[in-house]
């Protein structure tokens, strides 16, 4: 009963849930593709620049957990940037977004308050709540490449973060594929 009850909660949520529509700067978006070790950097339609990056201690699949050191999937924003990281530079990616919580609702692993709290931080383009069940922090770093070493993060070289982070403003969309 309670599996129907979550499953017509998400129903009704997707149904009537409308996408923001985003004033964020467009003029840049990310790809990273985890399987190619690379980020993507285009403007407009053109490519700009290839990054070589790492991913989270488990780099195959996609990111259901906190503490599964998995690197998400999906569609994603830069949610906030952080000059003061221990990871010399930081962009914080709007992970968990409603595709991650209307899974972890289904799978009973957030609440309904929860997704509600997600939806209403990624309506509002902001930072969606980070301690869930589902994690967070969520970040584009630097402190190296040499191999996958983070807990979910994409990390770059210092000089590359770097350049990223000049170039890139909160609202760059953000896509990572497997």
């Amino acid at each position: 009963m309670r599996s129907l009850a979550v499953f017509l909660a998400v129903l009704f949520i997707s149904a009537f849930h409308v996408s923001p529509s985003s004033g964020a700067p467009t003029h840049f978006r990310i790809v990273i593709k985890k399987s190619e070790r690379k980020l993507y950097l285009y403007q407009s339609d053109s490519l700009l620049k290839t990054y070589k990056i790492a991913l989270g201690l488990v780099p195959v699949g996609k990111k259901e957990k906190r503490g599964d050191y998995k690197t998400p999937e999906g569609e994603y924003y830069i949610c906030s940037k952080n000059s003061h990281s221990r990871f010399y530079l930081a962009l914080g990616i709007s992970y968990p977004n409603l595709v991650d919580a209307q899974e972890g609702l289904r799978n009973s692993r957030i609440s309904l308050n929860d997704y509600r709290n997600i939806d209403a931080g990624i309506l509002a383009r902001r930072s969606p709540p980070q301690s869930t069940a589902l994690g967070g922090e969520i970040f584009i770093h630097g402190n190296g490449t040499a191999r996958d070493w983070t807990w979910g993060c994409v990390a770059l070289d210092d000089s590359d973060v770097k350049e990223l982070f000049e170039k890139i403003a909160v609202g760059t969309p953000v896509k990572i594929d497997p």
